[in-house]
């Protein structure tokens, strides 16, 4: 068992930034790959941002150049630096977690809001 608590979305202006952090315990040993997805209002979850132990990270296109994710192994958590807003990021941000190459899970979600 996993348990993601994501927290630093919030309400910013168009052109700012963020920081959201993803918190995991329990067994986190057997973690292959860590990432961001999100759900803006009325349309289906999207995959933001992929990190895992080897390969480079992995982005969605609207956020190249823009979002970068990390990962602290020391503090089990997982990072999503979000630079130069914009409306269209509005969306309520979930972290995610692959364990053991068989199981996901996710976290309960945190809302970013960018206004205009």
């Amino acid at each position: 068992q996993v348990q993601l608590v994501e927290s630093g979305g919030g309400l910013v202006q168009a052109g700012g930034s963020l920081r959201l952090s993803c918190a995991a315990s329990g067994s986190i040993f057997s973690i292959n790959a860590m990432a961001w997805y999100r759900q803006p209002p009325g349309k289906q979850r999207e995959l933001v941002a992929l990190i895992t132990s080897g390969d480079s990270p992995n982005y969605a296109d609207s956020v190249k150049g823009r979002f970068t994710i990390s990962r602290d192994n020391a503090k089990n958590t997982v990072y999503l630096q979000m630079n130069s807003l914009k409306p269209e990021d509005t969306a309520v941000y979930y972290c995610w977690c692959l364990h053991s190459a068989t199981r996901t899970y996710w976290g309960q979600g945190t809302q970013v809001t960018v206004s205009s």
